[in-house]
């Protein structure tokens, strides 16, 4: 079964990427009453959590910490999301992928255009809260958001493309990426800024392939501006993340069929 991406012109191959959001989309909030409300209620109640305990128990030195916090949540969460469904999604749409000949890949971008969605219908949030906070949303978020969100995108493509892809053959995959992302999370600077990391270790902390992106939406978010080694670093990074995930798919997707 040829399932190559020459076998789709574009138009097709866009509106295939549409109709499986949709259906993930329909999937993800059936019989959800509150709907919107949940895909910003897990981030936030994180928020809380962190706010809590660092704030006011450890008694952690940071002014606004709580819109600090949120500026990193909600974009760790996209990129989270994602990677954390990738483990399921072959195995998900197996009667599809055995029935029907076109780009497997696509079910693994729906899911993470889904994910975008959410991530770009959080923004009114964080600027109900940088209001609240006594600051406001910057115009640099006008081109700036759509920067982070296509590197975003790529580099949570990559990496989801290449755990689904894995996961089908290994199928413990979907612990051991639970297992990491719970540990990338700690690792990422989200709860805390790069400048509290012990100068020994400053060196290293960009080794993390989504410290360079995830400080920069803070940075974008919070303060208004887009660090350009950081924006370069993350570029190179996701389109490292695209290439091996796309690899990994090209090299093992003629086996879906006989292994789901």
């Amino acid at each position: 079964m040829n399932n190559r991406f020459n076998a789709f012109d574009l138009s097709h191959y866009w509106d295939l990427i549409v109709v499986l959001t949709s259906k993930e989309l329909k999937v993800r909030y059936k019989n959800n009453v509150l709907g919107y409300v949940w895909s910003v209620a897990n981030p936030l109640a994180y928020a809380l959590v962190f706010y809590i305990a660092f704030k006011v128990i450890m008694r952690f030195n940071m002014d606004n910490y709580a819109i600090f916090l949120i500026t990193g949540l909600f974009p760790w969460q996209s990129f989270a999301n994602s990677v954390g469904a990738a483990p399921e999604v072959f195995v998900g749409n197996a009667s599809l992928i055995k029935k029907i000949c076109f780009p497997r890949s696509s079910v693994v971008l729906a899911i993470v255009i889904q994910d975008i969605i959410h991530l770009t219908l959080s923004l009114p949030v964080i600027a109900l809260f940088l209001l609240l906070f006594g600051s406001s949303p910057s115009l640099s978020w006008l081109y700036g958001v759509p920067v982070l969100l296509l590197i975003h995108a790529l580099m949570t493509f990559g990496v989801a493309l290449a755990v689904a892809t894995t996961s089908l053959f290994f199928r413990d995959m979907g612990k051991i990426t639970g297992i990491i992302i719970n540990l990338m999370f700690f690792f990422t600077p989200i709860m805390y800024a790069i400048d509290t990391i012990p100068a020994e270790f400053r060196p290293f902390v960009n080794l993390n392939p989504l410290t360079p992106l995830m400080a920069n939406w803070r940075n974008l978010l919070l303060n208004g501006y887009i660090d350009s080694t950081l924006l370069l670093l993350s570029m190179v990074y996701a389109v490292i993340a695209f290439l091996v995930g796309n690899a990994l798919y090209r090299r093992l997707s003629w086996r879906f069929a006989e292994v789901l």
